[in-house]
């Protein structure tokens, strides 16, 4: 008597049922639910983050049958956010990390418009099969690029 159930609802659309008192704190319903964990799991619920660990359920509306949402994020305690990744030093734009990865698909590209340039403008030098290797490659840079960045 007195109880409520949660459904706890997880990323990867897992769902765990939660029986909990009305009085309970978020505080007691990480602790119960996620022992030793409490700081890395943040609490959603109705799009608002459960930050403060002493509210009561009761006092967020919390009725049974609700549905919070539950990430664990990567070390961060609830106290302290998150701080950004550390930089490499150097002449990068905020925002632009440079790395091999990221400078690939312009390199290919551009070496590809180099090809069709002068196959083109000195299209005797090349033989049929050199085309056809050209045509391949560009199919297959473009499904790849395509691949890539077209989600």
């Amino acid at each position: 008597p007195g109880l409520i159930k949660i459904r706890l609802k997880f990323l990867n659309d897992t769902e765990e049922v939660a029986v909990a008192r009305p009085e309970d704190t978020v505080g007691i319903l990480k602790s119960k639910y996620f022992p030793g964990q409490e700081s890395q799991m943040k609490l959603i619920y109705r799009g608002q983050l459960l930050q403060d660990q002493a509210r009561t359920l009761r006092s967020l509306r919390i009725t049974d049958n609700c549905v919070i949402h539950c990430h664990r994020s990567r070390g961060t305690t609830a106290a302290t956010p998150a701080l950004p990744e550390p930089t490499p030093a150097g002449p990068t734009a905020p925002g632009l990390p440079l790395g091999g990865g990221t400078l690939m698909v312009p390199t290919v590209m551009v070496v590809l418009a180099l090809g069709w340039y002068f196959r083109i403008n000195y299209r005797q030098l090349f033989t049929a099969p050199a085309t056809v290797s050209l045509i391949g490659v560009t199919v297959l840079v473009t499904f790849l690029a395509f691949g890539l960045y077209g989600q």
